[in-house]
């Protein structure tokens, strides 16, 4: 993502009351590397995009009713992003943890071969993070779950 106009196919927006705060936070936290910010006049956001590996996310303030931090929800989320971690997820969790994160559920080991952990921020959005530590044939995962598996590749 070194050329700005350059997007991978697919990303993200979450809303902050704080998005100053939260673009600082998200990269002490979870290691999120701020690749765009655009202010206004006052010096408030207008405008900010961060990386993880190959996908963004775009770090935005609440702006309407359609657009709120879950703060302005009752603290619901409607939507989560998850992150594929190549390695260290232990230590990403340990991370995120020691700069306020709240864990919400601890690094565990799925049927499909992933380790998951799930952290929620300050403002309320809950983010998961995943690495994959096994492969696991379709097989294997529907015999562990119980469940009938499609698009298995």
């Amino acid at each position: 993502m070194d050329d700005p106009f350059r997007r991978p196919t697919f990303g993200t927006a979450v809303y902050y009351r704080e998005p100053m705060v939260a673009l600082e936070w998200l990269e002490k936290a979870f290691g999120f590397e701020r690749t765009l910010l655009v202010t206004d006049s006052e010096g408030k956001l207008a405008h900010s995009e961060m990386k993880f590996g190959d996908g963004y996310i775009m770090v935005g303030s609440e702006y309407s009713e359609d657009m709120s931090s879950p703060l302005g929800v009752g603290g619901k989320n409607t939507a989560g992003v998850h992150v594929q971690l190549q390695s260290g997820i232990d230590e990403h969790c340990a991370r995120a943890r020691a700069a306020g994160a709240v864990i919400t559920r601890e690094p565990a080991d799925q049927f499909y071969g992933d380790r998951v952990y799930a952290a929620r921020d300050p403002e309320g959005h809950v983010w998961s993070f995943g690495q994959t530590v096994k492969k696991v044939s379709r097989e294997d995962a529907e015999r562990d779950s119980g469940l009938t598996i499609e698009g298995w590749a």
